[in-house]
């Protein structure tokens, strides 16, 4: 579906954020995009919808190169930054106005989602909260039906009862042609939603793997240990005494845990990369 080949991009000569970057994103999927700040998870947001163009190489979405912005692209393609500012008019009246640009925007889906959120039509979009405003914005992207949706840190600002929202909206917006990339540093908010997972760090992927792959590679566990201990690849502190990583030993079953995943990612590459490897 996205193919980047060959990526370089930075915003000042000689110091590029991206660099022979190159990284195939499947269909039907939902994508955690994780790197530390300043890694550069915006920029690719933004080079991936054609908001920025890259110095080298190419970005094609369907094999159309995304910086070209033609409308059967655009029509596919919809993007929730961290930061928005909407016009100070009525949702509906917003919605009359943008969403002919989407051929498959579906007003009834529209509603469907604002009552996930416990978000009513009739709202004047310059009164609302920030987090207000966020749902009313993630509820249009997702009724407008593209092909590939990307959202930054999307749960920022979002209550504890907004964020499961969130993900049952998610949920209902799947389907086997939609993609979404979700790019954030609140991981626990999206840890149950992801199908895949890529990590970002140093103009290089770490890891881009699925979550059964994941699951199948990797044991997360709780318990005492220390990351000299035989086997264990990475441990953190937790409320039980530590997190533990290690290889899996076979058909072992454990919940995935982002931030311990991120984390020994970060501070054991090679080990991790040959794991995924075999």
């Amino acid at each position: 579906m996205i193919r980047i080949s060959n990526l370089s991009f930075g915003y000042k000569k000689g110091n590029n954020i991206f660099e022979d970057f190159s990284l195939d994103i499947e269909k039907g999927k939902v994508i955690g995009l994780l790197g530390k700040n300043g890694t550069g998870k915006s920029t690719l947001l933004y080079l991936l919808t054609g908001l920025l163009h890259a110095q080298k190489g190419e970005i094609r979405f369907n094999g159309t190169d995304v910086k070209r912005r033609e409308p059967n692209t655009l029509q596919e393609t919809f993007i929730v930054t961290e930061e928005f500012e909407l016009p100070n008019i009525t949702l509906k009246r917003y919605v009359d106005a943008t969403a002919p640009f989407y051929p498959r925007f579906s007003h009834e889906q529209l509603k469907n989602y604002l009552e996930v959120f416990e978000m009513p039509m009739d709202v004047k979009l310059g009164e609302l909260s920030m987090g207000q405003k966020k749902k009313a914005y993630i509820s249009f992207a997702l009724a407008t039906n593209t092909n590939f949706l990307v959202m930054d840190e999307p749960s920022n600002g979002l209550d504890i009862p907004s964020k499961s929202q969130f993900r049952k909206a998610i949920t209902m917006g799947m389907n086997d042609e939609r993609t979404v990339i979700i790019s954030t540093h609140q991981v626990r908010d999206i840890d149950t939603l992801l199908d895949h997972v890529i990590i970002i760090d140093d103009k290089k992927v770490l890891l881009d793997a699925s979550t059964a792959k994941i699951g199948t590679t990797l044991f997360f566990g709780e318990g005492e240990g220390n990351s000299t201990d035989e086997g264990i690849i990475y441990t953190q502190p937790s409320v039980t005494g530590s997190s533990i990583l290690r290889a899996n030993r076979g058909d072992e079953e454990s919940n995935l845990n982002l931030e311990l995943l991120f984390n020994a990612t970060l501070a054991q590459r090679n080990e991790i990369a040959k794991l995924f490897e075999k």
